[in-house]
């Protein structure tokens, strides 16, 4: 924290100066007043500093450095990551610092580097459904944008580029020898991927993201250097300015043994090193959407995703793909896998999984799911992942009576004919227990078709016929035992079913 402090001191100091005074000829290149963090660095101020770091911090020198403008929230314990508050559509600098030592990637002296800067989800769960949250808030914004670049405010800014497919993300040149400051504005508010849109500190929490590459032998900035973001809250215009006083406002009311609990609020946010956004870049923006950082291998998927809204998509299998409905097993390929998913309902996660097989899936535990794909898609997916075939409401077995046997009586029907040939029972299930079921059940266990059945009767007392209703069905006692014979309806229009 000492670090922090004593760098915001410097930035605040006449190295500021020249900056601010800058903002005059807004958009200029402003080269001849460029500095780095290792000019900074080897100020008197920090030479203490320097002095006390361990090798192995030399060795993790990064590159570069990532302020934004804008204060941290002074409600945050000492070991959490910062949080800062922004205003919907307002300007906030992030000033682009080079950071390295002297000697340090010779390989991007004198050229330019590319950083893309993203506003992304904070939280796992919604990471994992990126692509499903952004298409829904492009639903209800149409023709806005999660995240722009205000160009007129920007400095030492080259090519600036965004795509109409990543609505999160803009990126450009820049030159590490010269000032450089690129002023974002986020128009999405956290409120609005809340469940029925909570307000205030319910949202949820973004993360501003920079990732910046180098050229590679030909030419495209792909090779990796560095990556940093910090957490942040977007409220509506003023919003920010108000929680933030909220905050200064709880904190002032605390003791000073409670105030020691937390950290003090800094002017400005140092973006903290992180990991890579998983999305390989090609020359310029990649048009795919931005998988979620974990679970997910580097491979890239090539399966084509139906659209997210369709549930029941119109797929055709290769001659692998199991059937709708049945449980995936672990030996399924991951080819296999993506096919359950489709027939399953699941397409908008098949992407999220396009590189997990059988095995892989059905390790993931109720609460990953959950986790991943949310409440209600996450246990509908545990459900089928773990199916078991649904108990029937009413389980009766029936034998087809032989013409040439007697009917037979008491145990003996349930056993033998008549002649002493075992009687072969299947077993009927029914979820619905209504008639027409009894009748299409039975034509489907014995090769009848259903078209032909007229009626079913049951063979009551003195061989009387009953017609079989909805109500018999479901007065029929459980695991009861039927012989059924055919007869033909009059006119010959068809058969009748009779259970004795």
């Amino acid at each position: 924290m000492a670090w922090v402090l004593k760098m915001d001191e410097v930035i605040e100091s006449g190295l500021v100066h020249d900056f601010d005074s800058s903002l005059s000829g807004i958009g200029q290149e402003l080269g001849a007043g460029a500095y780095s963090m290792s000019d900074v660095l080897a100020l008197p101020i920090f030479k203490q500093e320097d002095s006390s770091l361990s090798l192995d911090g030399e060795a993790k020198h990064p590159p570069f450095q990532y302020v934004m403008c804008a204060a941290t929230s002074p409600a945050v314990k000492l070991h959490d990551e910062t949080l800062t508050y922004l205003n919907q559509g307002q300007s906030y600098e992030i000033r682009m610092l080079d950071n390295r030592k002297m000697g340090d990637m010779p390989e991007i002296s004198g050229k330019l580097v590319k950083s893309i800067i993203r506003v992304v989800f904070h939280d796992r769960r919604l990471q994992y459904t990126e692509h499903q949250q952004l298409e829904g808030w492009k639903w209800n914004r149409p023709g806005d944008r999660l995240l722009d670049l205000d160009i007129p405010m920007s400095v030492g800014i080259i090519d600036t580029r965004t795509n109409p497919s990543q609505l999160n993300a803009v990126e450009f040149l820049w030159d590490p020898a010269k000032r450089t400051s690129a002023f974002i504005q986020v128009h999405c508010i956290s409120t609005e991927f809340t469940p029925r849109k909570h307000g205030g500190e319910k949202g949820v929490p973004f993360r501003i993201q920079v990732d910046t590459f180098k050229q590679n032998e030909n030419g495209e900035y792909t090779d990796h250097l560095h990556s940093a973001s910090c957490q942040i809250k977007v409220f509506k215009p003023k919003g920010a300015d108000r929680k933030q006083k909220t905050d200064r406002e709880k904190m002032e009311k605390r003791t000073a043994h409670e105030k020691e609990k937390y950290q003090p609020s800094y002017d400005t946010t140092i973006l903290t090193e992180c990991s890579p956004w998983p999305d390989t870049p090609t020359a310029y923006v990649n048009n795919s959407p931005s998988p979620a950082p974990t679970f997910t291998s580097s491979q890239q998927s090539t399966c084509s995703v139906p659209d997210s809204n369709s549930s029941s998509p119109n797929h055709q299998g290769d001659g692998v793909a199991q059937a709708s409905g049945e449980q995936i097993q672990p030996s399924a390929t991951t080819q296999e896998t993506q096919q359950w998913l489709l027939k399953n309902r699941f397409s908008s996660y098949t992407r999220l999984f396009s590189n997990f097989s059988g095995a892989d899936l059905l390790k993931l535990t109720k609460e990953d799911l959950v986790q991943i794909c949310g409440a209600a898609d996450g246990i509908r997916l545990y459900n089928s992942l773990k199916s078991r075939s649904v108990r029937p409401r009413l389980t009766i077995y029936v034998c087809q009576e032989q013409p040439t046997s007697s009917v037979p009586q008491g145990p003996q029907a349930a056993g033998e004919s008549g002649g002493g040939t075992p009687c072969v029972y299947h077993a009927i299930y029914l979820e619905e227990m209504v008639a027409s079921e009894v009748a299409r059940k039975l034509a489907s266990v014995f090769n009848i078709p259903f078209h032909q059945i007229n009626q079913v009767y049951r063979q009551g007392p003195t061989g009387i016929h009953i017609l079989v209703s909805d109500q018999m069905v479901q007065n029929f006692q459980d695991e009861s035992c039927f012989l059924f014979s055919t007869v033909k309806a009059e006119n010959n229009d068809g058969i009748h079913i009779i259970l004795k």
